[in-house]
Order: C-alpha cells, then structure tokens, then sequence
C-alpha cells in the first residue's frame, strides 16, 4: 500500500494537526468508531428515558465553521433516539413576516416542553455570525443582540431550561479539502451554497466575528464548548461524551423484553401479490 494510502481512512479523509499545533493522533479505525459510537448512542438512549421520567428540558446549540461537520454530528446524536424527545430544528431564512417580528421570537416557540430536547441546528446565533459577516442586518441589530443576548440566555437558564452551545471548529485547510470534496462528488453537491463559497472567502471576518460571539455571550451561565473538528470521527465521538456528562441523567437500566409468542393463523390466506411486487434491480 502506497505511504499516501496509509494517512487516510476509508472516508479518504487525511491525517490533521490540530490547531495547538500538536500532531494529530492517528486515524481512528473503522471499527473501532463504530463500537464507541454504538457505547455512546446506549447511553443517549438511557438518557432519553431519564429525561421523560424527570420532565427535564435541554437546549442543545451547534453552531461553527461551514463544513465543520455540525449535521453529521447531530445525526449521530439523533439516530438512534425518539424524534418526539430529541427535536432537531434547522430554520430556513425567515420569512416577510418573521423578519417584522422580534428577533429571538421564531427560535423561542421551538423550546421544548418537558421531556424535550430541542437542538438547533444554527440558532439565533446567526445573527453574530452571517447575517453580521454578510450584511443582512444593520450594525444597531447586531449590537443590539450582542448585548441582549447574555441577559436573555441567563433568563431561559433561570426558568430551568437546560443549555448547551457548541462551536464547531476547523482548520483553513481542512474546510477547503471538505468544500472540494462537495464540489467534485455528486453526491455531496447539495450540500454547497453560496455562502458556503462566500464563507470560504471570508474566512478571517468570519473568524473575527467568532470572536466578539465568544466575548460578549461565553458567560459562567452559558458558556460555549468547542469542539475540534478536523477528524470526523472523533469530533463526534468527543462531543456526544461531553454532551452525556454534562447532563446529570441518572442511568436506567433497562428491563428484559420478552417477545410474545404470534397467534395463531385462523384460517387466515396469504393473497398472491406477485404482480405487485417491484422489479428486482439488484
């Protein structure tokens, strides 16, 4: 196997050094991803149990870098657990009316009741972010939110709503591998937007507007968590043991199920559907 083979994994996915400018650890196999994957998503399944029981209510924010691997994480965090307690939302761009209403309104009537976790998928946190970058609001808005929103956060908290932010984050080289891989697949072409482009370009007012988010809104009452996602695999591994210890879930064991035996058939006849089946491509 060519030495070029050996650096990457099945996804093709290089080897990385971290920002801190540490080398990156060696590529997680396959495998091994998977069984600590399959450890993790037991646990989110206990706590899922523990959340219904408790009437706990959890806000879950992931925000970060374009391509940084925020959906794949909330996939993994999601597929193996109810919809009706884990809700994703992912907020398209507002409508005519949302944009005359307040700011925050269209993201509160997402919060969830007890029981509920509610992850947005990009959050209010736009606001200091894109729509900052990008000019879709006036600077009056943009510092408006900034000095609102540690205030409004602190209140949420405070009627015992539970709160986690995330911020997703890679390196330059790694978003353009992750851009051109988009690109050059079809499969993935979807997944470029325009200010995925424009992102790219704008990489340093992204990063500085990053920066005054985490100033004016990472507080002792809400504070933000990033997670370093170069490697995938191990981004989303890190956050969904982080996410399981920040939530004080007591375990639930679960109890032995018994599969009943079938009744009986009672005369019953299966018809013949042949003629409806689909073809057999593969």
């Amino acid at each position: 196997m060519r030495k070029a083979e050996k650096n990457q994994d099945r996804s093709g996915e290089p080897d990385q050094a971290n920002r801190a400018g540490k080398p990156a650890a060696a590529k997680m196999r396959r495998v091994e991803y998977e069984a600590a994957l399959a450890r993790l998503q037991a646990e989110l399944v206990r706590l899922q149990y523990w959340i219904r029981d408790s009437g706990e209510r959890i806000v879950v924010v992931f925000e970060g870098r374009d391509a940084a691997g925020k959906g794949g994480a909330i996939k993994r965090l999601t597929e193996r657990v109810s919809p009706r307690t884990f809700r994703v939302v992912a907020l398209p761009a507002p409508s005519e009316r949302e944009r005359s209403q307040i700011y925050l309104q269209r993201f509160i009537q997402h919060f969830p009741a007890a029981g509920e976790i509610t992850i947005f998928d990009r959050s209010w946190y736009n606001r200091a972010g894109v729509e900052h970058v990008m000019g879709f609001c006036t600077q009056e808005e943009y510092e408006r939110f900034l000095r609102s929103c540690p205030a409004w956060e602190r209140d949420i908290i405070g009627s015992g709503i539970r709160m986690i932010k995330y911020w997703f984050d890679i390196s330059k080289e790694e978003q353009t591998r992750r851009f051109t891989a988009r690109i050059n697949d079809p499969r993935k072409i979807w997944k470029l937007s325009p200010m995925d482009l424009k992102s790219h370009r704008h990489w340093y007012d992204y990063s500085r507007a990053r920066d005054a988010m985490f100033a004016a809104t990472h507080t002792p009452a809400s504070p933000w968590h990033i997670v370093e996602a170069d490697d995938k695999r191990r981004a989303r591994l890190n956050c969904i043991a982080h996410f399981l210890d920040a939530v004080p879930y007591k375990k639930v064991e679960f109890n032995k199920v018994k599969l009943p035996k079938r009744q009986g058939a009672g005369g019953y006849k299966e018809p013949d559907y042949a003629k409806m089946v689909i073809k057999r491509v593969y």
